[in-house]
């Protein structure tokens, strides 16, 4: 018989968490419903995210019907191939509104070049989206907001030399600590998911505990990246305090502490 998971729910209530990156639209259930559930955990905060044209059309919805909500709108660099004049004109209008607060998710993503190519965009059209999504966060001062799978090397080359965004936040923190290093010395700011609390992923807090003050966030990524003792449930922006509580734990601070910190970081790198 199949071992039954747990059904998830929050950790007791943390006043002043954010969550720097999810899906609301993505998580199943009502927007509003899944934020009342997110406030009664203690999150003042969310910013939720587009991949694709349609999925950001929901997030700035979201954004500008709920006032605890704010969006991030881009082409996932595995949709890359998506972005055609139509998009970029669409997404041109989305980084005017005030309720966009990001251009994300953008970034690189090689791992399912190789292990299914048919499902993904050549790493050239990833990297030509990725420049265009740059120009556009620096035309309008919005923050950009990296997705990076087994892309390190390629990510941080095009980072070098493009123009520099206001901020430069890479979501769901998964790289090794050399990297984290490298980012941090650039100025970047590591946002990290449910990931860091699975038990073989020590490199992933060690880089948690590295990051500065104004250099780290959270996140869920809901419905991915469901922290522990719930991993491989779904995901959900009341379940945040779970990795904020293995983050706090890692930098030697309290989770009270911890959120503060968070919360002037999450209003600093969105412009709010």
């Amino acid at each position: 018989m199949a071992k039954k998971r747990p059904v998830p729910v929050p950790a007791d209530p943390i006043a002043g968490l954010v969550d720097a990156h999810t899906h609301l639209a993505s998580t199943g259930g009502d927007v509003d419903e899944l934020v009342a559930r997110a406030v009664d955990a203690g999150v003042e905060r969310i910013c939720t995210v587009g991949d694709g044209l349609d999925e950001a059309e929901l997030a700035l919805r979201a954004a500008q019907d709920n006032d605890r909500v704010y969006a991030a709108c881009a082409i996932h660099p595995t949709r890359a191939a998506e972005l055609d004049d139509a998009a970029r004109e669409r997404l041109g209008e989305m980084a005017r509104d005030p309720r966009c607060v990001a251009i994300g998710e953008t970034g690189i993503d090689t791992y399912w070049i190789t292990h299914d190519p048919e499902r993904t965009a050549p790493l050239e059209v990833q990297e030509e989206a990725l420049r265009w999504h740059i120009d556009l966060a620096v035309e309008h001062g919005k923050a950009l907001m990296i997705h990076n799978r087994e892309g390190d090397a390629d990510l941080m080359r095009i980072l070098a030399d493009a123009p520099r965004p206001r901020e430069v936040m890479l979501h769901c923190f998964s790289s090794p600590v050399d990297v984290a290093r490298e980012a941090i010395g650039r100025g970047y700011v590591l946002s990290f998911a449910g990931n860091v609390t699975f038990k073989r992923n020590v490199g992933l807090r060690e880089a948690a505990a590295l990051a500065p003050a104004g250099q780290l966030l959270i996140e869920t990524d809901a419905p991915y990246m469901t922290p522990e003792p719930f991993r491989g449930a779904r995901n959900e922006p009341a379940l945040i305090g779970h990795t904020a509580r293995v983050v706090a734990e890692a930098r030697g601070m309290g989770v009270e502490e911890l959120a503060a910190e968070v919360g002037e970081t999450f209003g600093r790198v969105f412009g709010l």
